[in-house]
């Protein structure tokens, strides 16, 4: 599998980080879903152990930053 697959992912990642801490919630979830389409596709695909374990990695980060996003609306539903 090409590693430059992975750059897109990264790229989202870092792209969901960037609307967390902008607290922007909606657009962080909107991304997430997208970037988890992407991640699908390549798990979909991977036949090596290499990119199994990367996929891996990226899920189980993905999963957190979904956390992080739920918080964020349990603090925005508090502030109203």
């Amino acid at each position: 599998m090409e590693k430059n697959k992975f750059a897109t992912v990264k790229v989202g990642v870092q792209v969901i980080i960037d609307l967390i801490a902008d607290k922007n919630a909606k657009e962080a979830e909107n991304k997430l879903a997208e970037v988890s389409e992407d991640l699908d596709e390549l798990l979909d695909f991977a036949q090596e152990d290499e990119d199994l374990l990367e996929v891996s990695k990226y899920q189980v980060l993905l999963n957190q930053l979904h956390q992080k996003i739920v918080g964020l609306n349990g603090q925005a539903t508090s502030s109203n």
